[in-house]
This record gives C-alpha cells, sequence and structure tokens, in this order.
C-alpha cells in the first residue's frame, strides 16, 4: 500500500511560493547591489572634480572654470542624494521581501510537518495491519498444531 498525502498539491504549491520569493529576493538584492554600486560611482566622480578643483586653486584656474566645476559638483550632489534615495528604497524593499520570504518558508514548513505527522500516522496503521494478519496467521498455526 503506498502513501498518497491529500493535501500534496497544497505542500507544492507552498514549495513554489517560497522558491518564488527566494527568486525575487535575490532579483531585489541585484537591484540594491547595482544602485550602491551607482552611488558609489558617483561619490568617487564628486572626489575627481573636488580634486581637480583643489589642483587648479594652485595653478590659478579660472574663475568661470571654478564656476563651471562647482556647479557639477552641485550637480552631482543632488544625484547623490537622489541615488541615497534610492539605495534606502531598495534596502527597504529587500527587508520587506525577507519577511515575505520568511512567512512562506513558515508556511512550507508547516504543511511539511502536517505531511510528515500523515505519513507517521499512515505507516503507524500499516504496520499495526501487518502485525494483525501475523498474529492471525500465527493464531491458525497454533489451532492447527493443537
Amino acid at each position: 500500500m503506498r502513501f498518497k498525502y491529500s493535501f500534496q498539491k497544497i505542500v507544492d504549491l507552498k514549495n513554489n511560493e517560497k522558491k518564488q520569493e527566494q527568486w525575487l529576493l535575490s532579483n531585489e538584492l541585484g537591484i540594491l547591489a547595482r544602485e550602491e554600486s551607482r552611488l558609489t560611482e558617483l561619490q568617487h566622480q564628486k572626489q575627481v572634480v573636488q580634486d581637480l578643483v583643489a589642483a587648479g586653486t594652485e595653478k590659478k584656474m579660472a574663475v568661470s572654470e571654478l564656476l563651471l566645476a562647482q556647479k557639477y559638483i552641485d550637480h552631482i550632489d543632488r544625484q547623490i542624494r537622489r541615488k541615497q534615495q534610492d539605495v534606502l528604497a531598495a534596502r527597504q524593499s529587500v527587508t520587506d521581501r525577507q519577511k515575505r520570504l520568511s512567512a512562506k518558508a513558515l508556511e512550507e514548513k508547516m504543511w511539511n510537518m502536517a505531511r510528515e505527522k500523515a505519513y507517521q500516522t499512515f505507516t503507524a496503521l500499516l504496520r499495526k495491519k501487518e502485525q494483525d494478519e501475523l498474529d492471525e496467521i500465527a493464531t491458525v498455526r497454533h489451532k492447527h498444531l493443537t
């Protein structure tokens, strides 16, 4: 006799939901990494321009070039602020996705435990049935021998 769990489709569904959440979390982590990388890039660009301005002041750079460089630094600062907001949003998204994944993993575990309990009950009943059959055979043999 073979074990057939009546809620197996639910167990499979919960497993698939957890896998999907893992995939979505991986996607969110990729987005976060790209946002952080872009932020680092912007900060590096700003540092390069600031270094050029510092070197230019020593070499008597034209005021118009200094103003242009300062406008560019201001522009990069605005981009950095926006990118910092993007990074915060991406981190929040990752945190939310991690919470959803934890909930899905808990649901899957609950259903797997229910399946395991049903399987244990099934095997216990099967063993009892086999033992009853063996007892009956032993009883019949004993009656024939006496």
